[in-house]
């Protein structure tokens, strides 16, 4: 065979190689996605909710009739590319039915307030002068004085003033009342023990005199009560307690905790300050936050509550006040619930999102539930911002989260009914067993799932096994702009979308899609979904649908590679056969595939697919152009028409 001959034939074997390949990519052997069909939606869980009253899921509202796009004028030139064909008709999925909702957690103990404990002219005011060495009392048979140390055994309202070098501040009533401290500019030192420690009593109030400073220190080493581990902290009481006033309170605990009650501790206002070896204010039974400014740099958990005997205890409430916490474990914990209502909160755990850390940093922690309301959280977090081994419900509030871990991470439930979330960094954003989210505004940037539908713990998931029927995301409403290295969303098991705008940014790796559901199904009804990135596992809404959509691939027809890869920042659109804009997008990564749902793609109706190009004028919000004028760059495969509910460009099998 002559050299000639040798090069002929070595050209038709590459253009059969390529054709080979051509054929099997568009019959999608290459791909690990679906091909816009889906089985039968299994049982579908309930909404997450801690709320009783909550109802299933209302259909989305009717949409208008779509325009009429019959009369096609100046449509751009058509590439060689052969008709739309008719994709598989969608299944005829059967209404889910509801199962039943989940466990509620134990309505929580009342706390220990009461209007009567903010009376200090209830009962005379006895003075207790701190005279660093030594202590006078200005009344007789309410106190034992022995040194540097002060008893309290009749219970009442005391004002001290003055400093103790090395002494302590004692209760030990039994008269089953209560017994108020005046904290008047006092510097209590104690190197051995708790500065001031109560040992019984029914209830002690720690009143701030408006204006003063107050100093509480202790030593690194303690004395301890025989065959016990207490006092533990610069101020301990094994009672109800509360603070408030409008003066401050600093406290520096060498030794272990800052502020604990083995009881409840209510923090009413005032300003504290605490500096700690372990936690910062803790609360056996119950932590609540009426107001005031709290500012924690802690080694242990910031504000902590850890009853694990009782499930209606255990618990954090913060109804306002500005939270400042430092932490190196958990800045908010509560063993069972934590429950905010509002407030300001700065909280940095574990080093921040860069740190490295053995034990728990997460920014609010309740083991049964997180109940979120509203607020301002800035969160700076090594472990989980937000976190709940069993259920989360926000209903309010505005996140700022970097974090090292997830957003928001929720083993059972995590339910999102409002509020403004901006999760800057993390590894995956929103992580549930089931995730719903009915309204709010919600972004995330993260370098492993934008949102993942898995179960229990943190470990990736076994891509053979099958979809699990327990794991779902709904999506009924809401703002969601979501930009991930791996899947925009993964979920094990199914999802659905009736209403709201989902965008999506995904991955620039042929290993990952923008939209991941599998081997399971997602039913869209309503809303509008834009969902960009590689081609190889890239998946549309499935058949079972009601509302159309497309899936655009853009490839060659020939030649190695297969995919064409668009650059960041590269305009896509749809228009209609009539050039009326239908979407214009800008995404901010390189991209090879879009999915794209919306209530403006009809049945029937024929389009137009652009890329590049430019547009003058108009509104960009996270890429999503409305109005302006678009000049055409280059047609992909126009035009095309909707003939079921999931259209695929190219076809599978031209």
């Amino acid at each position: 065979m002559g050299k000639r001959e040798l090069i002929i034939l070595l050209v038709c074997a590459c253009l059969l190689v390529s054709f080979v390949v051509y054929v099997m990519s568009d019959a999608n052997l290459f791909s690990g996605g679906s091909d816009g069909t889906d089985d039968e939606s299994p049982t579908q869980n309930p909404p997450s909710t801690d709320d009783p009253s909550q109802t299933d899921d209302s259909p989305p509202a009717d949409d208008s009739p779509p325009a009429d796009d019959s009369s096609q004028t100046d449509n751009p030139p058509q590439t060689d590319d052969p008709p739309q064909t008719d994709d598989p008709p969608p299944t005829d999925d059967s209404p889910p039915a509801d199962n039943p909702p989940p466990v509620e957690p134990a309505e929580n103990a009342k706390d220990h307030e009461d209007p009567e404990d903010y009376d200090l002219e209830s009962s005379p005011i006895v003075d207790v002068a701190l005279n660093g060495d030594s202590i006078t009392v200005n009344a007789t048979g309410v106190a034992v004085v022995n040194g540097s140390k002060v008893t309290i055994t009749r219970a009442g309202n005391y004002r001290i003033t003055g400093s103790l070098t090395d002494g302590q501040v004692i209760v030990d009533t039994d008269d089953g009342e209560t017994v108020r401290f005046i904290l008047n500019g006092v510097d209590i030192t104690c190197s051995t023990s708790a500065p001031i420690y109560v040992v019984d009593a029914k209830k002690v109030v720690i009143a701030l005199q408006d204006g003063t400073e107050n100093y509480v220190e202790d030593g690194t080493s303690y004395v301890l009560e025989p065959e016990t581990d207490e006092p533990n902290a610069a101020i301990f009481s094994r009672s109800d307690l509360t603070i408030f006033g409008n003066g401050s309170l600093n406290v520096d605990a060498n030794y272990n905790d800052g502020i604990t009650s083995k009881d409840g501790l209510i923090i009413k206002n005032g300003t504290i300050t605490v500096s700690s070896v372990d936690d910062g204010v803790r609360g056996k039974d119950y932590l609540v936050v009426k107001g005031g400014t709290v500012t924690l740099n802690v080694g242990g958990d910031g504000l902590k509550s850890d009853n694990d005997a009782d499930a209606t205890m255990g618990y954090v409430s913060i109804e306002a006040g500005v939270i400042n916490v430092v932490s190196g474990g958990d800045a908010i914990s509560g063993e069972t619930d934590v429950i905010v209502t509002g407030g300001e909160f700065t909280l940095t755990c574990g080093g921040g999102s860069g740190g490295v850390t053995g034990v728990s940093a997460k920014g609010v922690k309740g083991l049964v539930s997180v109940i979120i309301d509203g607020g301002t959280f800035t969160v700076n977090s090594a472990d989980d911002a937000v976190h709940s081994n069993m259920n989360i419900t926000i209903n309010g509030g505005s996140f700022a989260i970097s974090t090292g871990d997830d957003g928001f991470h929720a083993d059972t439930y995590l339910e999102i009914n409002g509020g403004n979330i901006e999760i800057t960094q993390c590894f995956e954003g929103l992580e549930s067993n089931v995730v719903t989210i009915n309204d709010g505004y919600i972004k995330i940037d993260s370098s492993d799932d934008g949102i993942n539908i898995a179960g229990g713990n943190d470990g990736p998931a076994d891509p053979w096994a099958p979809p699990d029927e327990n794991q779902w995301l709904h999506i009924n409403g809401g703002y969601i702009v979501i930009s991930a290295v791996a899947d925009g969303i993964d979920t094990n098991g199914y999802m659905d979308m009736s209403g709201g705008i989902v965008i999506i940014n995904g991955p620039e790796n042929s290993m990952n899609a923008a939209i991941d559901y599998g081997q399971g199904s997602f039913k869209i009804t309503g809303g509008t979904l834009i969902a960009v990135g590689s081609s190889g596992m890239a998946q549309a809404p499935g058949s079972s649908s009601t509302q159309c959509s497309v899936l655009v691939k853009f490839t060659n027809d020939f030649g190695w590679p297969r995919d064409i890869t668009l650059s960041a920042g590269t305009l896509v659109r749809i228009q209609t056969s009539t050039g009326e804009d239908v979407v214009t997008f800008r995404p901010t990564k390189s991209y090879q595939s879009i999915a794209f749902s919306s209530p403006a793609l009809t049945m029937g109706s024929t389009y137009n697919i652009y890329y590049g190009g430019s547009l003058t004028g108009g509104t960009a919000t996270d890429g999503l152009y409305t109005g302006g004028t678009y000049t055409p760059g280059t047609s992909y495969r126009s035009p095309f028409t909707i003939t079921s509910m999931v259209t695929n460009v190219p076809p599978s099998f031209p």
